[in-house]
């Protein structure tokens, strides 16, 4: 955390130390429009049968120019003579309501809560509906919170949908991945669950939040700190045919199916506009065309920035005029509440400027219910603490980690472990430590067992030893691992990385386990009266050739950070209580990758400079291990059962839309945005896809189902994921599985020009070693 974030935090503490404590003592949420205050009948605002935008233009022009100001960034002060509480903009929910932002505490009835696994593996499940009921029990529990008077905002700054693209930005754990179309699920399971909203959506009543969900960071962000390049002064030069199919598709499914009620502006330029002053991205993009309605926020101190780090702004003054007329409501910070004043003093910034922003504001505050009187009264009122880490959404974060954690490599079978075996050492600096399992942005779980802990219910004469003195392993205890090794039947490593190595303003500069970690691995390997089990904890990557190709190495895990449950998931996969069914989330580069800039952000490969490109779409170089990879107890075959369309004519496609060519040699294409939506509607086709468990253990599988161009060109995808589905099959069971495939989503592109066209030409479905051929022609 910058400088900046730490006078924000200070400001805030001050701030809010009065209202904290007052209702801490009283465990009464704030809220307006208190229905025993005569004195607030004649405000058009506390009228609930106004509708919301009515209601925030009649709060909005009762304030003073002072009093607008004042609220116009996170840190909101209370307007006593309106009956308008203290409002906190900024509170934390990644994966679990969190105690990184002010706008929550745990020192009342309610001192935990749910801590689910890092956004990474979660996605590792591929089971939107699994993530969905994640965000509904966030949700819940965030709700509860503030009616136990514990919190001074419902505005939660979750989820972080921006692409995986390079696997050293140590906030990749963070994410769902590097897929575009994985992301923007996650995107809309999540938010729907945690606004109360139903699984297809559209369920919101009149609009009301249980609580609110924010897409951050928007856009093109991903590199934090890299060999002294921050992001508060890096320009991501992102090409429109990037931008089109990568960076934006998620946000554009948070917004228009997600129906998310906020978006967080981010620190970087792109292109050389700063995303908080950029009125195209935030406006004319997100409002306009994509139909937001919600508040936009800046990350925290990305105002500040723009003056004084991006020099994009002449004076402080610009900055706040510059954000506001993009379209920008809210400022983590201090630099509207400082600077607007002077701006409108200077003509810079109008009063409509600020009622604008203002009006989104309230409206979102509105719709959490915090001004229709005693909110336990109301929709979510009865939600308490009795509600926070129930059994229920404890066996959840069990689901959720048992669901997402990867198996990469099983030799002989290795694993599953038998049950009565009686002698297990347990090594490594990740294997005594329940924190590290949480990941960043935590708050405080409702259980910790750290995975020897979890070994023990299995073994209890379980041996521990760390290994290294830390999990950067500058010093390592490599004999005496040795002996605990040779000691033992089985030897399971619990390595990887920790917040140490990779996290918010911290990136990787290498791809490879830290210090001696290595060394020790393989020594104990090589010691070990039989193959070793090796268990990675890491958001990112790590090239790990060395143990793949070790045969004295016979299984390995990829655990993420699983979150307060993930000892007990890790406990039962290694001893066949759970058959793992994860699939990696993002390609896993080999060591050698760190020889490419972080800061290019080109996702295409460049073969005249040997460029490599970015993620299983572009990249062609070496692999590790490649995005969907994941192993199991059990072996799954696939078949096309039914494809209803193997051939599409594009002029049959559209009766008014033009199929063109852009040179005698071009494919021939039609841009999707000249179809109608009807059109597309009526293009779409079923695929159905036969799946047999052939082994003797029931499962959970992720069926990914891929389309790939017969020959890439004009920058298209390798391949590109359009569809997966989680399906439960007994050992020897059979299932069909039926995907809807549309021509105008699936099967189109990004241009150059970064328009989405259809191109002419074949391609194949793949599911696993299968493939289907689909033909586009005229």
């Amino acid at each position: 955390m910058n400088l900046h974030r730490w006078i924000v935090i200070a400001l805030t503490i001050l701030l809010f130390l009065g209202t904290f404590l007052s209702i801490i003592d009283s465990a009464q949420p704030p809220f307006s429009c208190d229905k025993l205050n005569s004195q607030l009948d004649s405000f058009s605002f506390c009228k609930t049968t106004l509708p919301i935008p009515a209601r925030a233009r009649d709060l909005v022009s009762r304030l003073t120019i002072d009093e607008k100001i004042t609220q116009l960034v996170n840190t909101a002060p209370a307007i006593p003579r309106l009956g308008i509480p203290a409002y906190q903009w900024w509170s934390e929910a990644l994966h679990g309501v969190a105690y990184a932002g002010p706008g929550i505490t745990f020192n009342g009835n309610i001192r935990a809560a749910t801590s689910f696994p890092q956004v990474i593996l979660t996605a590792a499940s591929f089971d939107v509906h699994l993530w969905y009921r994640i965000g509904q029990v966030i949700g819940k529990e965030a709700r509860a919170v503030y009616n136990e008077g514990q919190a001074t905002g419902m505005t939660f700054w979750a989820p972080n949908i921006n692409i995986f693209r390079d696997p050293r930005w140590g906030r990749g754990q963070e994410t769902p991945g590097e897929d575009p179309m994985v992301t923007g699920k996650y995107a809309v399971s999540y938010v729907r669950g945690v606004q109360g909203d139903s699984f297809q959506g559209g369920m919101l009543k009149h609009g009301e939040l249980q609580a609110s969900a924010c897409c951050k960071h928007f856009t093109a962000y991903d590199l934090d700190n890299w060999k002294g390049i921050t992001r508060f002064g890096f320009d991501a030069r992102v090409t429109e045919q990037d931008l089109a199919d990568t960076f934006q598709p998620p946000f554009r499914s948070c917004i228009q199916d997600g129906q998310a009620s906020g978006i967080m502006c981010a620190y970087n330029r792109v292109n050389g506009v700063p995303p908080c002053a950029n009125h195209n991205l935030l406006t004319q993009t997100a409002r306009k065309q994509w139909g937001f309605h919600g508040y936009i926020t800046s990350d925290c101190d990305a105002v500040s920035i723009i003056y004084e780090q991006h020099k994009y702004a002449g004076t402080p003054e610009d900055a706040v005029a510059d954000v506001l007329k993009a379209g920008m409501d809210v400022n983590c910070g201090y630099y509207l509440l400082n600077y607007t004043k002077s701006a409108f003093l200077q003509k810079k910034v109008s009063e409509s400027d600020i009622d604008r922003a203002l009006q989104n504001l309230f409206s979102v505050r509105m719709r959490l219910g915090l001004f229709n009187g005693d909110p336990k009264k109301l929709l979510y009122g009865s939600i308490g603490p009795d509600q926070v880490c129930t059994k229920e959404h404890q066996e959840l974060a069990l689901e959720a980690a048992r669901n997402g954690i990867v198996l990469l490599k099983n030799s002989a079978k290795l694993l599953p472990l038998s049950k009565k075996i009686t002698s297990l050492a347990v090594i490594g600096p990740n294997a005594n430590n329940a924190f590290v399992m949480l990941g960043n942005y935590q708050g405080p779980p409702c259980i910790s067992v750290a995975v020897y802990k979890a070994l023990q219910d299995y073994v209890p004469n379980a041996v521990y030893h760390e290994g290294c003195n830390a999990v950067n392993c500058t010093s390592a205890a490599i004999d005496d691992a040795v002996n605990a090794a040779k000691g033992a039947d089985y030897v399971v490593l619990v390595m990887g990385l920790d917040q140490g190595e990779e996290t918010e303003q911290l990136d990787r500069e290498s791809l490879t386990l830290p210090g001696q970690q290595e060394s020790l691995i393989t020594a104990v390997a090589n010691a070990a009266n039989k193959p070793v089990i090796l268990v990675l904890l890491c958001g990112g990557p790590v090239d790990v050739s060395f143990a793949k190709d070790n045969p004295k190495i016979g299984s390995i895990l990829w655990a993420g950070y699983p979150g307060q449950a993930g000892g007990i998931a890790l406990s039962e996969i290694l001893f066949g209580d759970h058959n793992p069914g994860g699939r990696l989330p993002l390609t896993w580069y080999p060591k050698e990758f760190v020889n490419i800039p972080m800061t290019d952000m080109r996702m295409r490969p460049d073969p005249s400079s040997g460029y490599p490109g970015r993620t299983y779409r572009f990249y062609n170089g070496k692999k590790v291990f490649e995005f969907g990879y994941g192993l199991s107890y059990s072996t799954y075959s696939y078949n096309f059962v039914k494809v209803a369309q193997s051939t599409l004519y594009l002029n049959q496609l559209s009766a008014t839309a033009q199929v063109t060519a852009t040179s005698s040699n071009a494919a021939r294409y039609l841009a999707v945005s000249e179809m109608s939506r009807d059109s597309c509607e009526k293009a779409k086709f079923s695929t159905v896809v036969g799946v047999e468990n052939s082994g003797d253990l029931a499962g959970k599988h992720p069926v990914l189902l891929f389309v790939r161009q017969a020959k890439a060109t004009n920058g298209n995808p390798i391949k590109q994921l359009i569809g997966f589905q989680r399906v439960s099959l007994d050992a020897g069971a059979k299932a069909e599985i039926e995907f809807t495939l549309s021509p105008c989503e699936h099967l189109s592109g990004a241009n150059e020009d970064g328009l989405m066209v259809m191109e002419e030409g074949s391609r194949y479905l793949v599911v696993g070693d299968k493939e289907y051929p689909i033909n586009v022609v005229i």
